[in-house]
């Protein structure tokens, strides 16, 4: 902060910076309102306000550009930038060998072009955006003797970030600050529990300057935990007079193996312990952080590590995306209609600090738009592909906590746990609580939801792709066995209008970059309960795999999806396919079905008298069959009068279709397609039925 109003006395020159300016732009750099200072300073907010605009500006005349209190660090970070830039190499040199006020400007924002976002947020980077009350929480508990941070979060969630915040307030306290990464040890390392403690006590005390004497206090006969503790408690600890703040970060990989864990971690708690009744132990302040996707491949019910105050990451509020967003350096997001077109990114990722920083880098290289970025988020070349991969592999990791997801992702509401589920059911308590872990879903209660709209977009894509690979696999081993589908068989080849209509909404936001017709065909079969009334339920479902057979065979090399749903309606869904082909396809199956000739009349036989009198008495009954013996005339007779007296389309089983087209874009909607498509097939049997209907509204005319 010194070196920040330093320079910043240095850009104002011969303007008025006394103690107030300082006091105001060091609150507002800190993103204090002219309230909050009034509060603290015992001047009036009026008074703060007035010393506040004079100053933004003096710096805006200063520097050539406006200044205002939310655009402070934007403009400051763009002066160094162009600053850096219009210097050659030796200028710089000259300016860095300048004064402390010139160095520490230089310091404030080190790089003139953003890093990728990895690894740690540097301590005192702008881009490390604080998340009340946590950073107040974990300061306190540190100063708190003998206590135990454990710091549990999904990975790329901030908890590196967090843990060098930790070390470097413990530092300003004068605390002494050890911090142990075990992804650094060598695999060797874990082969016994021997040889991991003194790794952790050399390591330990080479960051403390101390002599690592192990040989002074390690006694194998006393065992491992015995001679480390005594090795802390009588060497360590009595070499330091300070507390000693200790973190262990990437604590997970000691979990990968069972043999070290179930001896080191219970060696902490007990360390923890100690320091309620050994002022020694008190000394000791530990910081443990570990990944919580270890669950999943270790199989674990519940946290190997359940001591001490736990520490969860809560995401970024909208509040701290827009600040962050503003660090970037993104000039709409100061504004309350910036804010609202963050709230999209916000629900698209939900929150998530790596998701967030890595859209807003994109953003800022202005490789993309965001509409852009949303559009293509769930999709392979989006920019979370990689991210999405590797959680998609965890998860097929463990059938079971697949199944639990596909469960969440699949469903309109929340999902409601079971206590204690039958054998083999997806969604326990403990499979939510592992998803939960990383961060996958949200529980609220006894209701688990996905965390965010990315993840349901991407995870039921990935589901149902799956499922259509293992459908296509079962097909094929089917095919190879029979060349042609059986009638028994034919509705088996149609997935339920629930799972089409979720297909249908997932794929959407893949069809949004194509800008290609979408087209959608609903088919009814005609007046088919008076025929199942008439011959009864076997020769009902007889036909209707017939029906549904045909309609396949027509689709089977035309659509992406076809459905079987309300017992005599179909549906198809045809990407890339305008209406005019659509309609193509359409009556060919029309055709194809009444080419099947099931007829509607029944069985019952008469005489070619008998069907003569039957005809001229319109009020007998004229489900009548004909005889052999009667002549063809008189067949086509009674057949028109058949069509003619019982008002069906035609003397055989017929269907009514419906198709409506779009290019699927944000102005529509999968629901809005669907919709127009029965409408269509509403229209089709408003004109008689036995034909097709293309919906005008959603055409590629319009």
């Amino acid at each position: 902060m010194e070196e920040l109003l330093e320079a910043v006395g240095q850009i104002l020159e011969d303007k008025p910076f006394g103690s107030i300016q300082r006091f105001v732009l060091q609150q507002s750099w800190l993103g204090k309102t002219y309230g909050e200072m009034a509060q603290g300073s015992g001047y009036g907010s009026d008074y703060i306000k007035e010393v506040g605009s004079q100053l933004w500006q003096d710096l805006s005349d200063a520097l050539g550009e406006r200044v205002t209190k939310k655009n402070l660090h934007l403009v400051l970070r763009r002066f160094q930038q162009d600053w850096m830039s219009q210097d050659n190499s030796q200028q710089e040199r000259e300016l860095r060998a300048g004064s402390s006020a010139e160095r520490g400007f230089l310091d404030l924002v080190p790089v003139s072009k953003l890093d990728f976002p990895s690894g740690p947020v540097p301590v005192g980077s702008p881009f490390y955006i604080n998340r009340p009350p946590l950073e107040e929480l974990v300061y306190a508990e540190i100063m708190q003797p003998g206590c135990l941070l454990r710091i549990k979060a999904p990975r790329k969630t901030g908890k590196s970030s967090l843990v060098n915040r930790i070390i470097a307030h413990a530092k300003v306290q004068g605390y002494q600050t050890v911090s142990l990464d075990f992804q650094e040890a060598d695999e060797a390392v874990f082969t016994s529990l021997d040889k991991f403690l003194r790794w952790f006590c050399i390591n330990v005390s080479r960051q403390l300057n101390l002599a690592p004497n192990l040989d002074d206090y390690w006694d194998i006969e006393m065992g491992s935990k015995v001679s480390c503790k005594i090795y802390f408690e009588a060497y360590v600890l009595e070499q330091i007079d300070s507390p000693i703040v200790l973190a262990l970060n990437e604590l997970h990989r000691v979990f990968e193996h069972p043999n070290i864990a179930q001896d080191f971690l219970p060696m902490l708690r007990f360390w923890h312990e100690q320091a309620k009744q050994d002022r020694t132990w008190q000394k000791v302040r530990l910081v443990v952080v570990h990944t919580t996707e270890i669950y999943i491949p270790l199989k674990l019910n519940q946290s190997p590590f359940n001591v001490g105050l736990t520490v969860p990451l809560p995401p970024f509020t909208i509040a701290q995306v827009q600040n962050l967003a503003i660090q970037y350096g993104i000039d709409w997001a100061a504004s309350s209609e910036g804010a609202q077109r963050l709230g999209s990114l916000q629900k698209m990722i939900g929150g998530h600090p790596y998701l967030i920083n890595l859209a807003l880098y994109h953003l800022y290289q202005e490789e993309m738009t965001l509409l852009e970025l949303l559009q293509t988020a769930s999709t392979p070349s989006g920019i979370y592909s990689q991210h999405l991969r590797e959680l998609l592999t965890l998860l097929q990791a463990d059938p079971q906590l697949m199944s639990a997801m596909q469960e969440v992702v699949m469903a309109d509401e929340s999902v409601q746990l079971d206590a204690s589920p039958p054998r083999g059911a997806p969604l326990s308590a403990i499979a939510a609580y592992k998803l939960e872990s990383m961060g996958l879903v949200e529980l609220d209660g006894n209701q688990a939801r996905p965390s965010c709209e990315l993840y349901r977009l991407y995870f039921s894509q990935q589901l149902l792709r799956e499922n259509e690979d293992h459908a296509s696999a079962n097909l094929l081993k089917e095919q190879q066995q029979s060349n042609d589908i059986t009638e028994a068989d034919a509705l088996s080849q149609f997935v339920n209008l629930h799972y089409f209509s979720q297909y249908l909404e997932t794929q959407w936001q893949q069809w949004l970059t194509k800008a290609t017709m979408l087209s959608v065909i609903v088919c009814d079969i005609d007046y088919f309960k008076f025929y199942t009334d008439a011959h009864g339920y076997t020769a009902g479902n007889s036909s209707l795999q017939r029906i549904a057979s045909t309609i396949y065979e027509y689709l089977k090399y035309k659509s992406t999806l076809d459905a079987h749903y309300e017992g005599t309606k179909f549906a198809a869904l045809l990407p890339e396919t305008p209406g005019n082909i659509a309609v193509e396809i359409a009556e060919n199956i029309r055709e194809g079905v009444e080419q099947l000739a099931i007829a509607r009349a029944s069985s019952v036989l008469y005489s070619e008298q008998e069907a003569q009198t039957r005809l001229a008495n319109p009020e007998a009954t004229l489900r009548v069959g004909v005889s052999q013996g009667t002549s063809n005339a008189l067949q086509r007779a009674i057949a028109h009068a058949q069509f003619q007296f019982d008002g069906f389309p035609a003397p055989v089983l017929t269907v009514s279709l419906g198709i409506a087209t779009a290019i699927p874009n944000h102005e529509n909607s999968p629901a809005m397609l669907m919709a127009a498509a029965e409408e269509a097939l509403f229209q089709a049997k408003r004109k008689g039925r036995n034909c097709v209907t293309l919906n005008s509204v959603l055409s590629e005319d319009n």
